[in-house]
């Protein structure tokens, strides 16, 4: 150890990020390692209006606090592991992945949804709390939202927001009538645009709310929806040549989230290599074994492809590949075309 040592922890200034790193300073404190946290500003933060696609959006949560970790400014960066490009900057070597949250998707709904006179409705939910295992009168959660014929209004008057590639494919999949708003900003400011926009709601991944105890009541998780590659999962990173503060962090590097976030980014890169595609994954390890399952979608949401794939955990190296290679036999590059020549 270096004695008298503190170990500077860069973060986005978001109450998420800084809440991700808290956890992060917290489990070096364990350990007896000092800490501190260093706030830096990203690009991603300082422009919340322009869609993601628009930003060149590899990277554009992370790679200021990789420059200012690169610079010698801070010594280790903690980011949203879905928000990280699946290659990293030269010179910077993943530290430590913290056990996953919620790999899930929600749908938050508008206040004021029941004032409305919409076709857009939902069943009678009864869920209060995150992880209640209650559910609706009918069952089903599979299917949270209706078009009521008795309703004024068309469907194609709904409004959902979000500006993930993945979440807009996968919604107008299953709701091809449906229209698509932007929305970027931190977990609060996308609460507050929602509240204030005649929106019918808003997509959102349920860890980022759950953490800093900002998840509605009024929210409902979308389990038919496949998560973004390493989503609920949250990464470090150091330098590559900082052997003493890798080794403070392996004190708390989950081998399991590791093992599944690296096959869902195999896959990620093996197909395309960027975080903001409209690609899918979701790892788990059970009884020894990885199931995985994975997609990929068209822009427009009309072609989903998807491959699946159990194997021993022993031979999980070569879950990717299998999985992109049904993928590509289904005729997945085709759709890798689309999406390419649709954000040129």
């Amino acid at each position: 150890m270096i004695m008298g040592k503190i170990i500077r922890i860069g973060t986005r200034e978001s109450e998420l990020a800084i809440w991700q790193a808290t956890q992060v300073k917290d489990l070096l404190k364990q350990s007896g390692i000092a800490s501190e946290l260093v706030y830096i500003k990203s690009e991603g933060d300082i422009d919340t209006v322009t869609p993601l696609y628009a930003l060149g959006v590899i990277g554009v949560f992370t790679k200021t606090l990789d420059a200012a970790l690169l610079n010698n400014r801070i010594d280790i960066a903690v980011h949203s592991m879905k928000d990280v490009p699946v290659q990293l900057a030269e010179g910077i070597q993943q530290a430590a992945v913290l056990k996953r949250g919620s790999y899930k998707d929600i749908l938050v709904l508008h206040p004021d949804l029941s004032e409305r006179n919409t076709p857009f409705t939902v069943n009678h939910v009864s869920i209060t709390t995150p992880g209640s295992k209650t559910k609706d009168r009918d069952n089903s959660w599979s299917l949270p939202l209706r078009e009521h014929t008795d309703k004024p209004g068309k469907p194609e008057d709904v409004v959902i927001a979000t500006s993930s590639f993945r979440r807009i494919a996968q919604w107008l999949n299953r709701y091809p009538r449906h229209k698509i708003e932007n929305l970027r900003g931190n977990v609060n400011t996308r609460l507050k645009k929602l509240k204030e926009s005649n929106w019918h709601g808003a997509i959102f991944a349920a860890a980022g709310l759950e953490r800093i105890n900002l998840r509605p009541k009024n929210s409902i998780e979308l389990d038919w929806m496949l998560p973004a590659p390493a989503q609920g999962a949250i990464m470090v990173v150091c330098r590559e040549d900082d052997d003493y503060v890798f080794e403070s962090c392996q004190s708390f590097n989950d081998e399991e989230t590791t093992l599944c976030t690296k096959i869902e980014r195999d896959f990620l890169s093996a197909l395309m290599g960027g975080c903001s595609t409209p690609i899918s994954a979701l790892a788990k390890v059970r009884n020894g074994s990885v199931t995985f399952q994975g997609n990929i979608a068209s822009p427009d949401g009309k072609e989903i492809l998807s491959a699946g794939v159990r194997s021993p955990v022993a031979d999980s190296s070569k879950i990717a590949r299998t999985a992109v290679e049904g993928i590509l036999s289904q005729g997945g590059q085709v759709v890798i075309d689309k999406f390419r020549n649709a954000t040129k």
